[in-house]
């Protein structure tokens, strides 16, 4: 039974905990196993050949051991791995990229959308391809952010120098006419005030966690959805490829609370 595996969430690093937030809170009685690919980060300027074979390496990792459903949630490897994924593993594995054209397109009133991404992610054209199939009169332009994830992997997602960096990073967006801005990496919900703070409220930021984590839980049934005094919190499990107290660090600080002692693996 799926339901009484974990889940498996996988990310380049820091950035699919945002993913893993809504899950604690969408299904408080899941067991969670992570893995952050810190060794390798960031994705951004991987070749496709390369994705494919981390998202390979890491996805039978989780298979190994023995989570059910498998969310990957990194745009990067969602954009050129997620098909060959899918093929290739019997567990039911879910992306980041249609749940967050979806959610998109419920919102836009103009037809006008942006995604910003790594440059992986923008060159892959995978949420324009999924949005035309959607929708064909849909218009969605793309813009690669290469310097956010270095500031979310740092732990530096609020001051001055973010605002500035944010700022020049967006400008070419200015007179785009977009009503809607998808956050096509997991980091990037990190920067979201920052980002809203330069674009303004006239348009709005999608955060493709949220319908990603109602997919995933279509894979259990309610009583995985409530939390009760009675049941023992899960005991997830949070490892890396590089160095474990800085994911420790920074993670308890995007999170805000305590993290499951973080350790270190080679995949």
């Amino acid at each position: 039974m799926l339901n009484k595996k974990p889940i498996g969430v996988f990310d380049s690093g820091l950035g699919g905990l945002s993913v893993v937030e809504k899950v604690l809170v969408q299904i408080p009685q899941a067991k969670i196993i992570y893995l952050g690919d810190t060794a390798r980060v960031p994705y951004g300027g991987k070749s496709a050949g390369e994705l494919k074979s981390f998202a390979d390496d890491i996805t039978q990792f989780l298979v190994d051991k023995n989570c059910g459903v498998i969310v990957d949630a990194c745009n990067s490897t969602s954009a050129v791995a997620l098909d060959f994924l899918q093929e290739k593993y019997a567990n039911p594995i879910i992306g980041v990229i249609e749940p967050g054209i979806r959610s998109a397109l419920a919102i836009t009133q103009n037809g006008r959308i942006c995604v910003i991404g790594t440059e992986a992610t923008v060159k892959s054209g995978a949420h324009k391809k999924v949005a035309c199939e959607l929708d064909p009169d849909v218009s969605v332009v793309s813009l690669a952010c290469p310097d956010f994830v270095p500031l979310v992997e740092a732990g530096e997602v609020t001051g001055e120098r973010v605002i500035s960096i944010v700022r020049r990073t967006l400008e070419p967006l200015m007179d785009t006419k977009i009503d809607t801005l998808i956050l096509g990496c997991t980091h990037y919900p990190y920067l979201a005030k920052a980002i809203k703070e330069v674009i303004g409220e006239s348009i709005t930021l999608v955060d493709p966690a949220y319908e990603t984590t109602k997919e995933t839980k279509k894979y259990f049934g309610e009583e995985f959805a409530e939390k009760t005094l009675q049941e023992k919190v899960p005991d997830h499990e949070f490892y890396v490829t590089g160095n474990p107290e800085n994911f420790q660090r920074v993670g308890e600080i995007l999170m805000g609370g305590k993290l499951p002692l973080v350790k270190k693996v080679i995949t």
